[in-house]
């Protein structure tokens, strides 16, 4: 179970049959440094005060400076002081006030928000935003009258304050925000670090099954790391964890993006981070890389709506494939056989972006993918061609039908084949990458990078088994150590908190 800590000042505040969680005071907090050695607890801060240099403030000071993840965080306690200190997240603040407004909340000129709940119905978007930007266990919220009310103030409330149904609702919120939400097998030792998968329940075709996803956890739970889905409304709840894994299909105007974003403004180790999703989402990108690099690839010509198309299969020959830059799953992807195809597909392609794709066909009986972490090549994968079409996935209104799969040690695989993922996926960073490629007569060529690769128990760790899981968990341990040990070069000896 993961570590939770309840801070209280007084023990009536909160008693401990009011909650699962240990709740300790904390004055015995403060004196006692050594809690939770090797570990990094998850701490709520119930204080009374959260002024300046009151125990509350040094709580969540000292907790910071212990490497333990606590809410609320010392700058949301100086900057809920004033309005002015805190007017940068007012138009974003507003914006989903006035959504929830629009979709059927009640306006009100008060409210209580308890973590991510309002005492209100009908405020999920706002409170959540609200939580995600101040992570307090309790806001008052003041708003101007009217059906377009805007905040007036905020202001941070001591829990033991709540009485009646205001002190219920907040247990209700605290029990929701501190509950496990994957179970994994029971630990043998205290998870060290924490490792949030973000995952979307509505996606048809995730990245990895929820089957392959139980199995990481229990894979790293046996390796110290407590492993919890995130789901795409959770943004507020990422800064429990020391590190986040996104299964869900990554794209830079999609949740995906944000996550990782404020994953990288916590310092959290991150897979696929923001500069991956935006290098590996645009094909045409990707061409400029590979051609610079020397790298190869089809022959590929970046098209605009004035290319002469006659000209352009005079030089890449018939077929040709046209791709949009940012399409994903053989989606946005066409053969066009001649002149007349070619102006209808581009037509359509040209709708959302100014310039696509054309590349000579180049027929195989299957793709290479070949999976590089780290820098390192970690699975070897033919995918072969969806029956009766040229591509390994085929859609179609019944859905989508894929070729077979067979999974190879990489040292089975053709070292150009391997020698030549690995080049193109140092180009784009030192993550989880699937290099897609095709093999001829002609030698190895480079179709494209993922930076989303799939990643199933199945068919990627056919081969390795468990130890795929061991090495994704190796990669994300190995930069949290290494983010402690610069912590801790930085970081001066940690006085007692009495301040001798």
């Amino acid at each position: 179970m993961s570590d939770w800590l309840i801070l209280v000042e007084s023990a009536s505040d909160l008693e401990q049959f009011e909650t699962p969680h240990k709740v300790m005071r904390i004055r015995d907090y403060l004196t006692n440094p050594n809690l939770f050695t090797g570990r990094r607890p998850n701490i709520i801060n119930l204080a009374r005060s959260y002024s300046y240099q009151s125990e509350g403030y040094y709580a969540s000071l000292l907790a910071e400076a212990r490497r333990h993840r606590i809410a609320p965080v010392v700058q949301s306690m100086v900057e809920l002081r004033q309005k002015s200190l805190y007017a940068h997240a007012l138009p974003e603040l507003d914006a989903a006030l006035q959504k929830d407004i629009e979709g059927g909340a009640a306006p009100a000129e008060k409210m209580l928000v308890f973590f991510t709940s309002a005492d209100r119905s009908g405020y999920d978007r706002f409170s959540k935003l609200l939580f995600d930007w101040f992570r307090t266990p309790v806001l008052e919220v003041i708003m101007s009258a009217g059906s377009k009310p805007s905040i007036q103030s905020l202001r941070m409330v001591s829990p033991n304050r709540l009485k009646g149904e205001e002190r219920q609702a907040f247990l209700t919120a605290l029990d929701k925000h501190t509950r496990r939400r994957w179970t994994a097998p029971k630990a043998k030792t205290a998870a060290k670090w924490s490792l949030a998968v973000l995952t979307d329940p509505k996606e048809e075709s995730p990245p990895s099954s929820a089957a392959s996803l139980k199995r990481l956890a229990a894979v790293a739970d046996k390796m110290g790391v407590e492993v919890e889905p995130l789901y795409p409304n959770e943004l507020s709840s990422l800064a429990e964890f020391d590190a986040l894994f996104i299964r869900a299909t990554t794209a830079i105007d999609n949740f995906t993006y944000r996550f990782a974003r404020r994953a990288e403004q916590e310092g959290m180790p991150v897979i696929d981070d923001t500069e991956s999703m935006i290098r590996c989402t645009n094909k045409v990108y990707l061409k400029e890389l590979l051609d610079n690099a020397r790298i190869p690839a089809p022959r590929t010509e970046i098209v605009d709506e004035k290319t002469n198309a006659a000209d352009l299969f005079a030089r890449l020959g018939a077929p040709v494939v046209l791709k949009a830059p940012d399409g994903s799953f053989s989606r946005s992807v066409h053969k066009v056989a001649n002149l007349q195809e070619f102006q209808e597909r581009a037509k359509g392609l040209f709708k959302d972006t100014a310039l696509i794709l054309a590349q000579e066909y180049m027929p195989t009986q299957f793709d290479w993918r070949v999976g590089v972490l780290g820098g390192e090549p970690l699975y070897a994968c033919q995918y072969k061609m969806a029956k009766g079409h040229w591509q390994i996935a085929k859609h179609s209104e019944s859905g989508t039908s894929y070729g077979g799969t067979e999974t190879l040690a990489v040292e089975q695989a053709p070292p150009l084949v391997i020698e030549t993922a690995v080049k193109a996926a140092r180009l784009i960073g030192d993550g989880l990458y699937g290099i897609d490629l095709k093999e001829n007569e002609r030698g190895v060529f480079v179709i494209e990078i993922n930076d989303n690769p799939n990643l199933d128990a199945d068919y990627e760790g056919a081969v390795l088994k468990d130890e795929l899981w061991r090495r994704l968990i190796g990669w994300f341990a190995a930069r949290l150590e290494m983010r402690m040990s610069a912590r801790a070069r930085n970081t001066p000896e940690l006085r007692s908190a009495s301040g001798r």
